[in-house]
């Protein structure tokens, strides 16, 4: 089977195949993955003091702040699985759904939890409402780092349903307008990846909307060291590392070393660099030390939810 793209809305078309489709999709959630798991090691570091520690860091070997054991990952990952599993359960990008698989994913107290998804979920059990005010100090990179599910879900869809479905899950606990911009952002980098475009492309067109849009998430000029949570932050630095490379390994390597909020900037770039450049192209090294739990899950649900896509279901 063979799906023809519009190659990332950039103009033309182009045929990929279903099984390159379906590597890139495994490579983008093995990168999320892999990048949470490299990243939690010096997550709240500096640059330098992750070279006092480390030199160049770039294996995966626990520890960290949160004391994590060689190949654990963080709420990045296991919150996209959690919404994964409910996208599957229902078929479709639920808010309701999204917002119970997220109380349940707290109530099974994971090793990390942001205070805006705290609050978030918080507000869902009080009040039963699947969407939270908005926000202007709810701008952190909550929604984006656990977005992949609803690329996946949604492949092949147009815009406004993609933005639709993207705002069902991101506001049960960001409800912001930088923060809907940045995580769509990512959606479109890592949709139009699966399309088999290049990485310039990546950089004229989705990158470069949101920059036009919305000028403080330019990039270019001083290098983002120590990003923050803040959406504009963390997608900056990932904008760097992935623009500034051209392997998965490098982009992962040198978002990490930038220290700050390090498991969901690697989370991010390991999604886009996954779906970019495929599996087949993550560090074995790093692949065999990742939880092996961890491994199938990712595997197998993003084989899963690309199955419920319009791309496919109408092949």
């Amino acid at each position: 089977m063979v799906l023809k793209t519009d190659a990332g809305g950039q103009g033309g078309s182009q045929i990929v195949s279903a099984s390159e489709v379906k590597a890139r999709a495994v490579g983008a959630y093995l990168g999320c993955a892999v990048g949470d798991a490299l990243g939690a090691t010096v997550e709240f570091m500096t640059p330098r003091e992750i070279q006092a520690h480390y030199g160049t860091h770039n294996a995966i070997r626990g520890g960290g702040w949160l004391k994590l054991k060689r190949g654990q990952v963080t709420d990045d990952t296991t919150m996209a699985l959690a919404l994964g599993r409910s996208i599957l359960a229902a078929g479709r990008v639920d808010a309701h759904a999204a917002a119970q698989a997220f109380d349940s994913w707290m109530r099974a107290k994971p090793i990390d939890i942001g205070h805006t998804v705290r609050r978030g979920i918080i507000h869902f059990r009080r009040t039963g409402e699947s969407c939270v005010p908005e926000n202007e100090y709810d701008a952190g990179n909550g929604a984006c780092m656990r977005t992949l599910p609803v690329v996946l879900a949604t492949y092949g869809m147009d815009t406004m349903q993609v933005q639709t479905a993207s705002r069902a899950q991101a506001h049960v606990t960001h409800n912001n307008h930088l923060s809907d911009a940045g995580t769509e952002c990512v959606i479109s980098m890592v949709q139009a990846a699966l399309d088999g475009v290049t990485i310039t492309r990546l950089l004229h067109g989705p990158v470069r909307e949101l920059v036009t849009a919305l000028p403080d998430f330019r990039f270019r000029g001083r290098r983002r060291d120590n990003p923050s949570a803040f959406i504009v932050e963390t997608l900056q630095a990932v904008f760097q590392a992935l623009f500034d490379t051209d392997t998965f390994e490098d982009c992962l390597v040198d978002v990490v070393n930038r220290g700050g909020d390090a498991d969901t900037t690697g989370a991010i770039a390991g999604m886009i660099a996954g779906a970019l450049y495929g599996s087949d192209t993550i560090p074995r090294r790093w692949l065999k030390a990742l939880d092996r739990e961890v491994y199938d899950a990712c595997r197998d649900q993003a084989l899963a939810l690309l199955a419920l896509s319009p791309r496919y279901t109408q092949c």
